[in-house]
């Protein structure tokens, strides 16, 4: 677990803001879910085996995270109509976002120079963030491991004391 982003985003950053489309045509802000921490994680492209090992790994947790009062957004490339067959197909119960521009991908720093079979493309480095209650980045998850990715952050997010807005 490394605590920066290719960018330099680091844990006690204000996480940049973004309003996207969600898998249901719907506009989702970062900023709606002010208040309660928010898991922000970044893939490459629905459908593809890994991105769906990982997505139902996240389905899979859903109670867990619940219970901790996490919301969870994931963003890719795809368009709303590819993430919303995405969703069917996998009776996701999270929130898919589209950011075909890669705009808020570079705002993270997770859009980079990626190597696959002696090809050199840009793309989605796998990558995820947690937000706390008060919009700052309390963790950042750069080597992600797609099998294991749930029970990664959970591990996560049992370890930090910090998330919820303390009581005044």
């Amino acid at each position: 677990m490394a605590s920066k982003a290719l960018s330099g985003l680091k844990v006690g950053d204000r996480a940049p803001s973004f309003s996207l489309l969600d898998q249901n045509g719907t506009t989702v802000s970062l900023a709606d879910c002010a208040g309660k921490p928010v898991v922000v994680y970044f893939y490459p492209k629905a459908m593809t085996p890994g991105c769906t090992i990982q997505a139902c790994g996240i389905r899979d947790h859903e109670a867990e995270l619940r219970v901790l009062g996490v919301k969870v957004l994931a963003i890719s490339p795809d368009l709303p109509e590819r993430l919303k067959r995405f969703d069917d197909k996998e009776a996701l119960n999270f929130t898919l976002l589209s950011d075909p521009d890669h705009a808020i991908a570079e705002a993270y720093g997770v859009w980079a120079l990626k190597k696959f079979m002696g090809r050199e493309f840009m793309g989605i480095v796998r990558t995820t963030f947690v937000v706390d209650a008060d919009g700052k980045i309390a963790h950042v998850l750069d080597k992600v491991k797609t099998k294991t990715h749930a029970a990664d952050v959970l591990a996560l997010l049992a370890e930090s004391k910090n998330l919820a807005r303390s009581k005044r």
